[in-house]
């Protein structure tokens, strides 16, 4: 059994307007969520007229709305920013959130890859110096580093500069294999990609391989006695990442689809959907067996606790919902009032 304590948060894509995502983290903080994970997005959302907007940035403007809410990067590329510069951004994020409220999260992206045109094969030694840079760097002792592909060379840390101290505890997002293997070497925690399922949890579990938190990225939506209602806005979600699993990351989602159940043929039309239509051709394109496959944290409250024990129980320690439809601060209110305390202590 894992030592690490069980948390329920949220995924917040970054291609919202900035006042709908702070006050969205003000509604989680009343609610009680532990923590809300900032992704990344990315340019590829403009296809979909959605503008991609910064993690780090967002972060820091976050942590000040907010009191008791963690706040992490889930996650930001290392090809986006030298790990040297991802330190003081997270600086940045510790001194406004105060302490033991910041979560740093690396992960490749693709996407991001393929928008820059860069690279995509290399990555496990790209985030092996990324992480260790980043950990020496706030580590504050004078830090020397020659990675094979980010170095760095930075002096002590000062006992008289004015500046939080520490540390936070640094993830790794992995889909494969090897990547899971290596959050589970150097990270304190693993995060996975949405479209998980109970059954790619403890396929994760078995790669990193050692008592780490294991984050889940899984579609969500809820309402208060309407099941149908409730999983509507994970359909929607889920329909917008099916199509992204086609169109961007296809060779790196196989295990996740396989595990899911799920065949390419099967989800290829919600991406042509997607392309031609937007997000809600997608979703309607998500026929009931389709999210089911997907294992979504979506229905009436009930609904909700008996899926979240559902993953907890394949070894999920970190929820993150992945929270989409309408009126999604009343949802955030309805996970608070009648989910979280089914799992509090």
């Amino acid at each position: 059994m894992s030592d690490v304590p069980f948390r329920i948060g949220v995924m917040q894509l970054t291609m919202e307007p900035l006042d709908e995502m702070l006050a969205s983290a003000r509604a989680m903080d009343e609610a009680g969520m532990d923590t809300v994970w900032l992704a990344e997005a990315y340019p590829w959302w403009r296809k979909h007229q959605m503008e991609a907007r910064s993690s780090t940035v967002v972060s820091a403007l976050m942590a000040r709305e907010t009191k008791q809410l963690a706040i992490g990067w889930g996650i930001i590329s290392p090809w986006t920013r030298h790990p040297v510069q991802v330190a003081m951004d997270a600086r940045v994020v510790q001194e406004a959130a105060g302490p033991d409220r910041f979560l740093l999260g690396f992960g490749t992206s693709k996407i991001f890859l393929n928008n820059i045109k860069g690279q995509t094969k290399k990555t496990l030694g790209p985030m092996r110096d990324a992480v260790t840079i980043v950990k020496g760097v706030l580590g504050g002792e004078a830090f020397s580093y020659d990675g094979d592909t980010w170095s760095a060379d930075v002096p002590a840390l000062s006992a008289e500069a004015h500046t939080p101290r520490g540390v936070p505890p640094v993830y790794v997002a992995a889909t494969a294999p090897k990547m899971q293997a290596l959050a589970g070497e150097i990270a304190d925690g693993c995060l996975t990609p949405s479209i998980t399922t109970p059954a790619f949890v403890r396929y994760t579990r078995d790669n990193v391989a050692a008592d780490i938190d294991i984050g889940c990225t899984v579609v969500a939506s809820i309402h208060a006695d309407d099941r149908d209602r409730g999983r509507d806005g994970a359909r929607e979600i889920a329909g917008m990442y099916l199509a992204n699993k086609v169109q961007n990351i296809a060779g790196a989602a196989d295990t996740l689809l396989e595990l899911a159940g799920i065949e390419m043929d099967e989800i290829r039309p919600v991406a042509e959907a997607m392309e031609q239509g937007g997000r809600l051709a997608a979703k309607a394109q998500v026929t009931d067996a389709l999210l089911d496959k997907c294992r979504p944290i979506a229905g009436t409250p009930a609904d909700c606790i008996a899926a979240i024990e559902e993953y907890r129980d394949a070894g999920c320690t970190h929820v993150m919902l992945e929270l989409w439809g309408e009126d999604r601060h009343e949802q955030i209110r309805l996970f608070g009032a009648r989910v979280l305390p089914h799992f509090r202590a």
